[in-house]
């Protein structure tokens, strides 16, 4: 099985979905894996997994808001594979 490690700046709607349906609630200090990267740093992240990958999404400030806001109705399907960083901001045009 593949595993992705995914940094906000990456984070697809289709990924945040799957975080969402997972920690409906938000996640726990349990929750979090804790591991050294390739450069030996350590990264906190929580687990998603489809049929063939296991997502590892990095934790942070970002996350959280992104969860507690997110409504996968606010995305298009040709956008569920874009990151959200690079998305147009949903919020600003409806105001």
């Amino acid at each position: 099985m593949k595993r992705i490690i995914v940094d906000f700046k990456k984070l697809t709607p289709e990924i945040l979905s799957l975080l969402v349906d997972k920690y409906p609630d938000g996640y726990l200090d349990k929750d979090i894996v804790v591991f050294k990267n390739a450069k030996n740093e350590t990264v906190e992240a929580v687990e998603v997994r489809t049929e063939d990958i296991i997502y590892l999404v990095k934790v942070g400030s970002n996350l959280v808001n992104s969860m507690a806001a997110f409504d996968l109705d606010d995305y298009s399907d040709d956008e569920l594979n874009e990151p959200i960083s690079e998305l147009p901001d949903k919020t600003a045009s409806e105001e």
